[in-house]
């Protein structure tokens, strides 16, 4: 009896890929889209923090609603007066160094200007979420608390306007 012949290595290599990449697809595809995320490793088991309140429990200086509001995933709930505003900006790299809570300078430079001409549009603007951080597609963007008054101004600016920010201490 004769056996037929054996695959050769880069064929074997190909399908443990091929079939690595349908175990990660179903593996993501298996995951809720509501997942909550994991819990911060400096809280104690068992308990959750609320989205105002520093590693003590207490309220921040900023207008964090306390240990009383219930958990939300990772957004801050939006300010009295305030209005929630979606931003893109021109440089996504800046989202890895932001955070819910985070107060930034929101800049714009209107569409075919210089950058050194960048208007200043909504100084420590309370940053409630950041979404898409690691997305390379460009829908990664920042949600930002602002002003009426200076959301309509980010809002009003051309199509093409590009958005920076100055992150504070």
């Amino acid at each position: 009896m004769r056996w037929p012949h054996r695959p050769r290595r880069s064929t074997l290599l190909r399908a443990a890929l091929v079939a690595a990449l349908i175990g990660l697809a179903a593996a993501v595809l298996q995951t809720p889209s509501g997942c909550p995320p994991a819990p911060d490793a400096s809280a104690s088991p068992g308990s959750v923090a609320s989205p105002g309140s520093g590693p003590d429990g207490d309220a921040d200086r900023d207008g964090g609603t306390g240990p009383s509001a219930p958990p939300a995933a990772a957004t801050l709930p939006l300010p009295d007066g305030a209005v929630g505003v979606p931003i893109r900006l021109a440089e996504p790299a800046a989202l890895a160094v932001v955070r819910p809570g985070s107060r930034v300078d929101l800049l714009a430079v209107p569409a075919g200007g210089p950058a050194a001409e960048a208007d200043l549009l909504a100084p420590r603007a309370l940053v409630l979420d950041v979404v898409g951080a690691g997305a390379v597609d460009g829908s990664s963007a920042l949600y930002l608390a602002l002003s009426p008054e200076q959301a309509h101004r980010a809002v009003g600016l051309p199509e093409g306007s590009r958005f920076a920010i100055v992150v504070r201490g």
